[in-house]
């Protein structure tokens, strides 16, 4: 069927009058290039409700010519490849920003977690199979405002419209807040390249945000600090070293022992 014979949309949407007609289904199909459907296993979780009209337009035209995916310069091409883009890059934030808080009882037989995460795009199912890969000997749970995820014995299920849960507190928290104002660096602080890295979406459900603020206007004063700290010396081995390469009339080697 042509892509504009077809109207897309949701089960759920309530129907128009040109829905009553019967459509006859014609027997036949095509054949395409992986590429395409790697693709297209991403882009279907895009959040642009025209994902499928771009797919099925774009699957119409590479039937008649099967070298559409190599065509970099081809617009709807480079409209799915950024799709993509983006999708990949959402799985990659919710894999680095999800941040469980224990909620079963340590007499359990399996520890239970559970977290809060709102993606850009419907990245919790494809995402899910990481996750329950990484932490396959616990119970975890990942709410989101769409579709939640459930990892109970070792079995996934998904549910929608799950309400947003009060998580209790994680005594771990305090020591991950600790590690993170240790490894700070403000003599390397870039805003803009950290808020690029870690939008400032993900700050609230993230407990070591809470320290940004304060790191970021102390960075001036501590790198200001740092500079005018006196160098501490090289170890005496490390001297030995350069001693032995000098008599020896070669070039110290970095790195060597």
């Amino acid at each position: 069927m042509a892509p504009e014979d077809i109207r897309w949309g949701h089960e759920d949407e309530p129907g128009d009058l040109f829905d009553q007609s019967a459509v006859s289904e014609q027997p036949g199909g095509a054949t395409v290039p992986r590429s395409f459907l790697s693709m297209a296993q991403s882009v279907v979780w895009h959040s642009d409700p025209s994902r499928f009209s771009r797919l099925y337009a774009f699957l119409w035209r590479l039937n008649d010519k099967p070298g559409l995916m190599a065509d970099c310069a081809d617009p709807a091409l480079s409209r799915l490849r950024l799709m993509e883009k983006n999708v990949h890059r959402c799985q990659h934030k919710m894999k680095a920003f999800v941040r469980f808080r224990e909620v079963g009882s340590p007499d359990a037989p399996r520890r239970s977690f559970a977290a809060w995460f709102e993606p850009t795009h419907h990245t919790i199912e494809p995402t899910a199979g990481f996750f329950a890969r990484r932490f396959a000997d616990m119970d975890w749970r990942i709410y989101s405002p769409g579709v939640s995820v459930i990892f109970e014995s070792g079995k996934t299920r998904f549910i929608e419209d799950q309400p947003r849960l009060d998580l209790p507190e994680d005594a771990g928290e305090a020591l991950w807040i600790t590690y993170f104002q240790n490894i700070f660096n403000p003599a390397r602080l870039n805003v803009q390249a950290m808020q690029s890295e870690m939008p400032k979406k993900y700050w609230k459900n993230m407990p070591e945000a809470a320290a940004i603020p304060d790191l970021i206007a102390s960075a001036p004063e501590r790198a200001r600090q740092m500079a005018a700290a006196e160098p501490t010396s090289p170890p005496l081995r490390a001297e030995k070293i350069l001693a032995r390469q000098r008599r020896q009339g070669r070039a110290p080697v970095l790195g060597e022992q």
